[in-house]
């Protein structure tokens, strides 16, 4: 969307001149829970909201799901902003990129897919769009989405609620990933390859080039992820397990950041977070974990297994050091319930793992003891090297295969977290071969 509150410049739909638009929010919206905690200047008032109810009620076509569809020739009943002095090539590459033309008002969209201006404010609001107050800025693809949105919570395959966290989990990872694409990718790709040409000459038809295909590679990959996290979810023990799982949960955090920020330059910088980043997101995804999400100095995983999440923590540590231009680096990992919410994970287990990682030595990985446990369990690693030593001395006796470790566990001091009292930290590394 590209106009602003005033009618140009940059925004989404709206609330402004006196008309409802997606900006607005009645209390009844407040009290379902709405979310966004930003008031529109100005917000509905009851006779628009029975005016639009009455439209939908008379001399308007039924749509998908028993929905109302406002005739096109009832659409110009509001007054409209001016969405003039927008830059001609800007309008061109909304264009191309949207698929249409603008059309609609906000309170035209609304009407035209059925939908109240108090539930289109909500799905607009949750997507992450501003508001655009009456500007004509929307186009026949905004009334579809607010169709199927609608549509979907009145077949009831989904809840007002959920559909409202449908669009902001969808609203969210999509402007990341397009801020992404325009500041380092398109960049790139978008400079001039001759002398006396314009960056702007260049965009167009390299957009052109590039929207189907990418859109195209996009739904792939949602495609396997989702196929992936239906697998993990139908392994599920049970109901509860979907929701609280037990996870290891880890935390790698680049020692010394905060100085080197003032050091380096800011692309210098940039340059070694991508590196970092794109190092973990290799790793974790190689070894069979989950890139929970990225802070530029810090990154955070979860593994179904702590052999898993282990293996993970010190791969990091051992590739870091061996690039000179990267900080040294340190792991804390802690095992137990995690409650999972919109692919990010929350509860006293990540919390612990932060803890973990804040007093964990350079180049080294700190467990909680739930962990220490539950990799000894499977296998992975001994208790302690006495009783190892014990397991392969009774193997070798009865003939038998001694046992395998991959990891050691040595017990440090226990030390008070802040808000979890006081805990036993472990020293994770690899075992010797030999021993």
């Amino acid at each position: 969307m590209t106009v602003d509150d005033s009618g140009s410049g940059t925004g989404t739909p709206g609330n402004a001149g006196g008309e409802p638009g997606p900006g607005e929010e009645s209390a009844a919206a407040r009290q379902h829970g709405a979310e966004s905690g930003r008031q529109a200047d100005n917000g509905p008032s009851a006779d628009h909201a029975q005016r639009a109810g009455a439209d939908n009620e008379s001399g308007a076509a039924a749509g998908p799901g028993g929905q109302h569809i406002e005739p096109a020739a009832d659409r110009v009943d509001e007054p409209e902003q001016d969405a003039g002095g927008d830059d001609p090539l800007a309008l061109r590459l909304e264009q191309l990129i949207l698929g249409a033309e603008r059309r609609y008002t906000p309170f035209q969209a609304a009407r035209s897919a059925g939908v109240s201006m108090e539930l289109a404010s909500r799905f607009w609001r949750a997507m992450g769009f501003a508001d655009i107050g009456q500007a004509k800025a929307l186009t026949e693809a905004d009334v579809l989405a607010l169709r199927r949105l609608a549509g979907l919570v009145e077949a009831g395959l989904l809840s007002e609620a959920m559909a409202v966290q449908v669009a902001r989990s969808t609203g969210q990872t999509t402007a990341r990933l397009a801020e992404w694409q325009i500041d380092s990718f398109l960049e790139g790709l978008t400079e001039p390859p001759e002398p006396g040409m314009t960056r702007t000459e260049v965009t167009y038809p390299l957009i052109e080039l590039l929207l189907p295909e990418l859109e195209e590679f996009l739904v792939y990959v949602w495609r396997r992820q989702l196929a992936a996290a239906t697998g993990r979810v139908v392994q599920a023990a049970d109901d509860e397990e979907m929701v609280d799982r037990r996870l290891a949960v880890g935390f790698a955090d680049l020692v010394g950041f905060t100085r080197l920020t003032r050091r380096m330059e800011e692309e210098e910088l940039g340059e070694l977070v991508e590196a970092f980043e794109t190092t973990a997101a290799d790793l974790v995804a190689a070894r069979g974990g989950r890139l929970i999400k990225t802070l530029g100095d810090e990154v955070l995983y979860a593994a179904d297994d702590a052999g898993t999440a282990a293996e993970i923590a010190l791969l990091l540590i051992e590739t870091m050091a061996h690039d000179e231009t990267m900080p040294e680096l340190r792991v804390g990992i802690a095992f137990g319930t995690v409650a999972t919410r919109m692919g990010d994970v929350f509860g006293t287990t990540v919390n612990l793992a932060a803890r973990l990682t804040s007093i964990a030595p350079r180049d080294a990985v700190l467990v909680d003891a739930a962990f220490a446990e539950e990799i000894t369990r499977t296998g992975d690693a001994p208790t302690s090297e006495a009783d190892a030593a014990q397991a392969v001395a009774a193997a070798e006796k009865e003939g038998e295969e001694p046992p395998t470790y991959r990891f050691a566990l040595q017990p440090m001091w226990q030390r008070p977290v802040r808000g979890l009292g006081v805990v036993q930290p472990w020293l994770l590394t690899r075992r010797d071969r030999d021993a």
